[in-house]
């Protein structure tokens, strides 16, 4: 005897979504892990190096996590005040970090105690990041100055002041080790080279920055602040090359993926926005608060944000055997492998006879088994009343109509079932994802009820919506038939002439025509 299959519910798209390959690609990250910190999450980075450890900077601590943890392995809270932009070296062995005191602190990942403090700034550190040599450091200030720092010695070795307010953004060069990018609150973006001793370009963004980042090429930077994402083509001068506007509060950081360098951004207004590599919101990731940092694994394997109400967000990503993993970890070994005794051992030529698993199946699926077909469907429209999802019901129906019952399940109905039914009908049969099958269920429930819907006022009010939506339903799809019918004869008319033997080709119709016809 054949197995039941259980009804297939198919997956359909929203309406107006449109389904491309950039909205399944960051669709398949699995549901977001929630770390509570110590205060607002100001800065995540990842590592360079597998397995791409991510470094925390939040409150007085900077933690460093490993991407499947959901514990820190390492926590720096020598800090007394606030920390500020921790940063890992290129090596993925040292991490330094700025703070509210002025102070500049470097780590061993392997230790507890600072190897090094760089003094020297007069009031917080904002940005801190390792150069690409890895022997020297820059940091950014709200005393309105950048300095460099040797890592070995621990002295200063440049400063320069060129902005007018607080440096809160930076990103080094990973190509020049003597180039370095700052953001600052003056509204401008300068390309420090230190070669030069000072800046050799400088770009007005208009509104405070509170993000820079450098494209792998580093022949396009990104800056963000205020409700703005500007992209600068750096080979030609620094040329504003876009302008995006897609957040309604104020850009507070972003970040690139690995995957075709994908920009991401994150906003006050709870939202990471995906682009294009024209620049289009591709997809779009909701949070419960505002977002203060953002970061995408090397791999892009893991994508975290930190937010104002000190929660981590960390998202994993699917993978194809995760779920025969987890089948394969919740099922059940028999006791006893064979059915000779405890103690016998089993032999080459032994028949195993393995225990057959339980299906589970759903209520509606365990009363079709049944050939309860008018309970099925009256299980189905329950779980659209209490879960929103049109999907069951529908799929059921489609079930129902491919055993040839769909009618007798339509049939008999007292007037509460078939006031749910008709308010299903009435909310959905107009949506092109399931209006085949309704149309044809609709047509049913008017020929079996028709008679006798005057019978309750709540049916003939349902009967009559019902009926005023399929007549305009009609009527629009009537219309769209006619526009079909001219725009082939322009185009017909538009397309050229060419001399063909044979029997003259039939007319074009239009709609009503061919209707007629």
């Amino acid at each position: 005897m054949a197995s039941f299959k259980p009804t297939k519910v198919y997956t359909y798209p929203k309406l107006g979504e449109k389904v491309t390959e950039d909205t399944l690609y960051w669709k398949n990250y699995k549901a977001p892990v929630q770390i509570k910190e110590f205060g607002a999450v100001t800065k995540i980075e990842f590592s360079p190096v597998a397995p791409h450890n991510y470094v925390v900077t939040a409150s007085t601590r900077i933690q460093v996590y490993r991407p499947q943890s959901q514990e820190p392995v390492q926590s720096f809270t020598r800090f007394r005040d606030t920390a500020y932009g921790g940063s890992f070296r290129g090596d993925g062995k040292l991490v330094v970090a700025g703070s509210e005191e002025g102070l500049i602190r470097l780590f061993d990942v392997g230790g507890r105690v600072a190897l090094r403090q760089f003094r020297g700034h007069s009031k917080a550190v904002h940005v801190t990041s390792f150069l690409s040599d890895g022997y020297r450091v820059v940091s950014g200030s709200d005393d309105l100055s950048c300095r460099m720092w040797d890592v070995a010695s621990g002295t200063q070795l440049s400063s320069y002041t060129e902005h007018t307010d607080y440096v809160r953004a930076g990103a080094a060069s990973r190509l020049n080790p003597d180039l370095y990018i700052t953001g600052s609150y003056d509204h401008t973006v300068k390309l420090f080279d230190m070669r030069v001793g000072g800046s050799v370009m400088t770009m007005q963004h208009g509104h405070p920055v509170e993000s820079v980042l450098l494209y792998p090429s580093e022949a396009l930077l990104v800056s963000a602040g205020g409700r703005y994402v500007k992209v600068w083509d750096l080979l030609k001068g620094g040329q504003q090359l876009v302008s995006l506007k897609n957040h309604h509060k104020t850009v507070t950081c972003a970040c690139l993926s690995t995957t075709d360098n994908k920009l991401l951004t994150g906003s006050l207004d709870r939202h990471v926005k995906v682009y294009n590599s024209s620049y289009k919101v591709v997809h779009n990731f909701d949070y419960a608060t505002s977002i203060l940092s953002l970061a995408v694994a090397p791999d892009d394997e893991v994508m975290a944000v930190g937010m104002t109400n000190g929660v981590l967000s960390v998202r994993q990503k699917k993978h194809t055997n995760d779920k025969q993993e987890v089948l394969t970890k919740r099922r059940r070994t028999p006791a006893y492998r064979v059915f000779k005794g405890k103690n016998y051992i089993p032999k080459q030529d032994d028949f195993l006879v393995s225990k057959p698993v339980k299906q589970h199946l759903q209520k509606y699926d365990r009363q079709l088994k049944s050939f309860q077909v008018s309970k099925a469907l009256d299980s189905a429209l329950e779980t659209w009343r209490r879960f929103h999802n049109p999907e069951v019901t529908v799929a059921v129906m489609i079930e129902l109509n491919r055993r040839g019952t769909l009618k007798n399940a339509l049939s008999g109905r007292d007037e509460q079932s078939l006031t749910m039914l008709l308010n299903f009908l009435i909310k959905h049969v107009t949506d092109p994802r399931f209006s085949r099958i309704l149309l044809m269920v609709s047509d049913m429930i008017i020929d079996l009820y028709h008679d006798v819907a005057p019978q309750s006022s709540i049916v003939e009010r349902l009967f009559q919506r019902l009926l005023e939506l399929l007549g305009r339903e009609a009527e629009l799809q009537q219309e769209l038939l006619q526009v079909l019918g001219i725009l082939d004869t322009l185009f017909a008319s538009l397309a050229p002439r060419q001399e063909v033997s044979g029997p003259a080709a039939p007319p074009i119709m239009l709609g009503s025509q061919q209707q007629a016809a």
